[in-house]
Order: structure tokens, then sequence, then C-alpha cells
């Protein structure tokens, strides 16, 4: 008999797994959303807002000919 790959998941294991881990877990979210909004923040400043590289910014029209 041939056991899949994820077998090894769904095993029920003997120690508390989710339990002590969860404060790191709810920290890396918080941490994850706070960078996000500083990043959305900077990408918005007058000096990035004309940045071809910024992802926000409105596309300049092409020169007529």
């Amino acid at each position: 008999m041939q056991r899949s790959a994820f077998a090894l998941f769904r095993r029920k294991w003997p120690a508390p797994v989710w339990e002590p881990m969860a404060p790191f877990i709810i920290a890396g979210g918080i941490v994850y959303y706070g960078v996000w909004q500083g990043q959305n923040a900077l990408s918005n400043t007058d000096e990035f807002r004309s940045d071809p590289r910024n992802r926000n910014a409105k596309p300049s029209k092409p020169e007529a000919h």
C-alpha cells in the first residue's frame, strides 16, 4: 500500500502545535499588515507619485505627433 505525500500532515500529533504558535502567527499577520500599509503610504507621496515604477502612478499620455 502506497501512502500519499500529505499523509504526514494529516497525522494527529501528540503535542499541541497551534496553541503555542498562535501568538507568533498573529504577530506575523500584524507586522505584514503594517508593512503593507507603510508601503502604500510611501508610494503615494509626492516624491514617488510620478515614478514609473509606482503601481499606483497614472500612465502618462503618449506624445502626439
